[in-house]
């Protein structure tokens, strides 16, 4: 490969790498301005059933289940989050896991 390749190559991968996020999160995105609930949210998650993204190379599953309990608890205190299903290839480039889960009491 010659070194103009491989510098191309660099700098694409570094530039993916920045412009991604690694730390798993709630997948939530919501509607700007609307004021109807059932139309409020347009993400994967909602405040009843969380979905997280994250990689399993990175996070282990006791950090998933401890942010999708921490978003039940806000939303309704004295829930926690019970693992419902999962999905891959289905959020972020490098977070391909969407992982399901139902706020409980």
């Amino acid at each position: 490969m010659s070194n103009i390749k491989m510098m191309f190559a660099i700098l694409i991968l570094s530039s993916i790498c920045a412009c991604s996020v690694f730390e798993p999160f709630i997948d939530r995105r919501r509607n700007a301005g609307e004021t109807d609930v059932s139309k409020l949210y347009r993400g994967k998650s909602t405040p009843d059933n969380p979905a997280v993204c994250s990689n399993s190379l990175w996070t282990d599953e006791v950090q998933i289940k401890a942010l999708a309990d921490a978003e039940c608890a806000k939303h309704h205190e004295g829930t926690h989050a019970v693992l419902t299903h999962k999905t891959f290839m289905t959020c972020k480039l490098f977070l391909p896991t969407h992982t399901y889960f139902k706020c409980e009491k």
